[in-house]
This record gives structure tokens, sequence and C-alpha cells, in this order.
């Protein structure tokens, strides 16, 4: 088989400029991004036994720990490290039973391993899986309840997750925090008696299967939809049916930039209104004892400092701000997550998951405070 390197594939994205040799020149497709971003994703086939160099013609798309790679068709993923990039390249070098050899900025989770994990609770008492909405294109968006589904619940928490749908690595923490609620233990047991979870993974699905970058869509993005008119189906129906319900907690889960130091570190993305912000400070207390990373409150960026200001939102409006809105919320927040390394700790899929657990832990402790 001939050297091939292509993107067409659920998730793919990649622009393919040449080949000379063994080095293979490539950038990132940007299709109706403002500006500038990172996510990338392409597979290389029939290139058995050789050692290829893979240069970044645009900007600098490779992440602190190098791409991620898989080396079983994208179900498993590991970091190449950083000792393999060269500015905007890395080398490769592709083994003899290597046939479809994937990599990407991150470690990409699309809807199949949304539908294997899920197949692992099918029947579950404690979850159903429900519809949001249809996109244009005809792809149903996935609204799962969890916890406590047969009883009026004490709590009302709705989690939502890829509003901007390059930010991949937050989808194995939401993994580790539904496999918490799902649990047969003391976590879980609590959760199925006293709180109902709406989750919401995929809040931008077509851009996800697509493989767009999400962030700074024209003319906006899914999380600056939440101010006058939607303009997508998911945060249109958001908008419809959550205010009925009278969420008490409302989380939503990102993915910051591509490197720096307070992109490297996990924290909350401060609200406005004094109340909200008070509340996220109080969830921090509890978030502060996780074990998996090293979640500290003074990381936080309050509202006003960095880039969380107004000038940023412009005339749109987040989903945890339009949240915090609501008259039945009580905590509202984003909370971002890195890509590959919390400080100088590497990011897996597991360990993700593990803060998952982590974050459903602190979770309940804050719930039991209202």
């Amino acid at each position: 088989m001939s050297l091939t390197i292509d993107c067409s594939f659920p998730g793919g994205n990649i622009i393919l400029e040449k080949i000379e040799d063994d080095n293979v020149y490539i950038h990132q497709d940007l299709r109706d991004t403002e500006g500038d971003w990172f996510y990338w994703y392409f597979r290389v086939q029939g290139a058995t036994g050789r050692s290829l160099r893979f240069h970044f013609t645009g900007s600098n798309v490779i992440g602190t720990r190098g791409p991620g790679v898989s080396e079983d068709g994208g179900h498993t993923w590991y970091w190449l490290g950083a000792d393999r990039v060269q500015n905007q390249s890395f080398e490769f070098t592709f083994g003899k039973d290597a046939k479809d050899i994937r990599f990407s900025f991150g470690m990409p989770y699309l809807q199949d391993k949304l539908d294997l994990f899920l197949n692992r609770y099918k029947n579950h008492p404690h979850l159903k899986i429900e519809s949001l909405c249809q996109t244009p294109k005809g792809r149903n968006v996935e609204l799962l309840r969890l916890g406590s589904l047969d009883k009026q619940a004490t709590h009302r928490v709705i989690i939502t997750a890829r509003h901007h749908c390059c930010e991949m690595m937050q989808s194995y923490v939401l993994e580790g925090v539904m496999a918490s609620i799902l649990a047969d233990n003391k976590l879980g047991q609590w959760f199925q008696s006293h709180t109902e979870c709406i989750i919401i993974p995929f809040a931008d699905k077509e851009g996800i299967e697509d493989g767009d970058q999400g962030k700074n869509r024209k003319p906006r993005d899914h999380n600056r939809d939440y101010n006058n008119e939607s303009i997508y189906a998911e945060t249109q129906a958001i908008r419809e049916q959550i205010p009925k319900w009278q969420p008490t907690v409302a989380i939503d889960f990102h993915c910051p930039h591509i490197r720096g130091t307070t992109n490297e570190m996990i924290y909350q993305v401060g609200l406005e209104p004094e109340t909200l912000w008070k509340e996220q400070c109080h969830f921090s207390t509890f978030l502060e004892q996780t074990k998996t990373f090293n979640y500290q409150a003074s990381d936080n960026m309050p509202f006003g400092q960095g880039w969380n200001t107004q000038d940023n939102y412009g005339a749109g409006k987040s989903f945890a701000r339009w949240a915090g809105d609501l008259p039945s919320t009580r905590l509202a927040s984003s909370l971002e997550f890195p890509y590959a390394n919390v400080k100088e700790q590497d990011i897996t899929a597991d360990n993700a998951r593990e803060f998952g657990q982590d974050f459903a832990t602190a979770l309940q402790a804050y719930l039991e405070t209202e």
C-alpha cells in the first residue's frame, strides 16, 4: 500500500500540502474559524518501516507533550512526548505492523466512545438516554438523565460539555463524573437517592463529528449563543428546556488554550455577580480536596482578570453566564481542564476519568451544604 495521509473519518481535520521524501507538510483546517486555532486529527497508512517528519506550516499547533498517538485506529491514545518535537514538527517511526496510525493535537473523544460508555450501563435503573434535539444534518444530540429518577430529587444539576467541539479532554472527565453517579458504592448511592443530573455530553454534535475547531466559529460559536436568538439547534433546545427543569447547579466543562501557565492548570472561570462568584469559591473548597490533580482555588480566574472580561464575550453570552441568570440557580460555573498536563503532571484518559470521580465527590460535598 502506498503512503496515504488523510482525515476522511469522524472528527478528522488536516490539509495535506505536500510530501517530499520523508517530510510531510500539513496544516490544520480552519474552515469557518475566525482567526487561528489548533485542532487537527489525521491518519497515516502505508508507512510501514518508515520514519516520517510532519511539519506544520502555519502556527505552532503541537501541544506541551507532543501529539497524541493512536496505533489502534483511534481507540486508545498516548502522548508521543516533547522530546520528539522540533519547532513546529514531530517525527514518528512506523513499525512493521503499522496499518492505521493516527495523530491528533489531543486524545479525540467522539460518538463511538460515548456509545461504548453508555453500552456499559445499558438498562441501568438510574440512567435514561433521551434526545435534546436533532441537528440540521440529522444527528441526534443526547440528553442523559442520571441519578435520582424515580422520585422528587433534592438537588438538580446540569453539566454540559463540548460547547467548543475541539475541547476533547473534558469528555474523559465527564465520563468519570457519570460513572461515579451510576456506581454501586456510597457516592453513587448518594446521587441515586438525592440528585437528578442532566448531562449534555456534546453541545456541538456536528462540530465534533465533522472535525471542526468550534472555538471562534463564524458568526459566533456555541458558547456565545445564549443571548438574543440562538442560531444553533443545541443551544436553542437548552434554552427552551432547561429553565423548566429549574436546576440548582449548572456546570460547563471546557479546555483552555494550547500552552502557558494559565492553560496548564485546572480552574473555574469566575462570573461577574458577587453571589455567584461566592458560590464558585465555596465549591472550590471541596475541589481542593481532590486527589488526582493539584487543584487550587487561587488558580481560579475572577471576572475582570486575564481573558475573563466583557470584551472577550462581546455581544454573546456563554452557557454559564446564561445559567447563572436562571432564578433557580445557586451555583453556575465553567471549569477549565487542560489538554495535556496539569502543571507538571501528565494527563491521560484514565486519570482524567479519575478527576471526574473527584469532581463528583466534591459536588456531593457541596450539595450537602445546601
